[in-house]
This record gives structure tokens, sequence and C-alpha cells, in this order.
């Protein structure tokens, strides 16, 4: 573990990896990004309730996680390095002055100092333990305040940009259990993949990109509830593709 990432390791061989892009809100030492602290606990500055439903689900299937440990408003580490929202300087709405006008030595000493040593672990342990399938977690909003009359009802999205192996399994299999399901809803994975595109889709492995409305895991007894619900799904999916 380091600044950037957190490794859950599990106790014996798995054919998952959980990879949690935006798990944490935390602002390290040295940056400043001139935003109310308020702001820390919105689902700009990272994925509501991923946290937890990510540790719930490396316990419930004994599987190893890769977490962020730094928040997205400092570096966006499901962004290619060369996009510009990569450091946001606005975030549906919020202008992260901190972040405006960033010259191009601090922005490289960002990537340098997060974003790498990020996907590096990523691509090691990837490489280390071969597993047959990722899982990638993410929560989203009920509703964007930048687009408030756009309606989102899902439960949980399963995103995908080439390889839909796992999510054209799962999907069916979330829906019969009575979830709504989105098909790479609240967005596209066509459109917003980094982090699957360059460790998954690249490598061949099968993935599973969740998105989990954060209105039902913002507290322990729904982290609790969708990690009993998300892990048999997760778990067939992966048997499915062998």
């Amino acid at each position: 573990m380091n600044e950037a990432v957190e490794f859950l390791a599990a106790a014996v061989p798995s054919d998952l990896l959980l990879i949690a892009d935006h798990a944490s809100n935390h602002i390290p030492e040295g940056i400043d990004l001139r935003i109310a602290p308020a702001l820390l606990t919105e689902h700009v500055a990272a994925d509501i309730g991923i946290e937890p439903l990510t540790r719930a689900l490396a316990a419930r299937l004994g599987a190893p996680a890769v977490l962020a440990r730094v928040s997205r408003l400092v570096i966006d580490f499901n962004r290619d390095p060369d996009e510009t929202n990569l450091i946001p300087a606005i975030s549906d709405g919020h202008v992260i002055a901190g972040n405006a006008g960033l010259g191009e030595r601090e922005r490289e000493a960002r990537i340098e100092r997060f974003w790498t040593p990020y996907h590096d672990l990523i691509g090691d342990r990837l490489d280390a333990l071969r597993p047959a399938m990722i899982v990638s977690l993410h929560s989203f909003t009920p509703q964007l305040a930048s687009r408030p009359h756009e309606a989102r009802p899902w439960e949980v999205g399963i995103l995908y940009n080439q390889d839909d192996r796992a999510a054209q399994i799962a999907i069916p299999l979330l829906r019969a259990q009575g979830i709504v399901t989105g098909d790479n809803q609240p967005y596209s994975g066509r459109d917003l993949n980094a982090t699957m595109n360059r460790h998954a889709e690249r490598r061949g492995i099968p993935y599973l990109g969740f998105e989990v409305r954060q209105d039902l895991i913002g507290d322990a007894r729904g982290v609790k509830q969708w990690a009993e619900r998300l892990a048999p799904i997760i778990s067939r999916t992966c048997a499915a593709l062998a």
C-alpha cells in the first residue's frame, strides 16, 4: 500500500479481482484544491458507499481488491493520462479552484505521484494473480446537479465497452432478482471505461463493471444488503464464463 492505492489480499486464491477507482475522498498532503470542506462529502469527491461495499464484497467472495486512496478531485483514476478531465477544474457544476490553470509540470507531478502507482499496482496484481474476471465497482448519484431533469431510475448499472461477455450474463441475473438494472446506463462504458479498457480489454480478461445507486449503499445496512445481493451474481457470472 502507498498513498495512492490500497491492496486487500485474499486468504486463498480467487478467480476475481475487485477494483474501486473512486473509493476515497482523501486530499493528500501538499494538495490544495481550494474548495469548501463540505464538498468532500459529495459524489464529486468519491463514489459514495463504494469503499465499504468493496470491502464487504471482498470479504464475502474471498477475493482480493484494489482501492484508490485519493479523491477523484485530485486525480481521476478512471481517466487516461492525456484526458483534460483527469484533473477536473469543474465537477458537476462545482469549480475546483486549485485545479484551474494547473501547469504542465504540476499535472505531470500528480500523474507520477498518484495515477502511475495506482495503475502499476493493478497491472502487477493482474500479472501475479491472473484472475478469471475483474469486478469494477462505482456508484452513481440519483440525480446530477448539472442535469436536474435527468431521471436515473436504475438501482444498478452494468457498464462495458467492446467486451460484453460478463455483462450479458449478469444483466439477466440481476433483472431476474427484481433489481432495476441499466444496460450501459446511467452512462455508457463505451464513453467512460478507461480503467477497464486499460487493464481488462487490453488483456482479454472478462470484467463486470458495476454502478450502484449511491442512496442504496449510503449506510452500513444498505452496504450489507447489497453485498448480499451482488455477491452471488458475481460468483454465478464468473462461473458461467468458465
